[in-house]
């Protein structure tokens, strides 16, 4: 009789800065969840980061799906910090300066 495997160990890490990323890679779990919802199978999502094994990306789907909520928290999370990240280094360009230079060299 064959054995069936009833638990099995998740291709995800979470790094220190509270990334989730595919253990092994540097591949974030939104880019892979990004991709399957615009449409991307596991295949294409493997063609567009080789460094993830097929078997991997199908467990990160996976494991999406069995619990959407709590990813898509994360995910918005991630994106307002990201937008928080963009504003503070923004605001602390000096934009201005850097256009006079280049007018200047034309």
């Amino acid at each position: 009789m064959p054995i069936l495997e009833t638990t099995q160990t998740l291709p995800l890490v979470l790094t220190e800065d509270g990334v989730i990323r595919i253990k092994g890679t540097r591949v974030s779990l939104d880019s892979v969840i990004h991709h399957f919802k615009v449409g991307a199978t596991a295949e294409q999502i493997a063609q567009k980061f080789p460094s993830i094994a097929l078997v991997d990306i199908y467990a990160a789907i996976t494991y999406y799906l069995g619990h959407r909520d709590v990813v898509e928290t994360y995910l918005r999370a991630a994106t307002v910090d990201g937008a928080e990240t963009r504003q503070l280094i923004e605001a602390n360009q000096d934009t201005a300066a850097v256009r006079q230079r280049l007018l200047a060299r034309s």
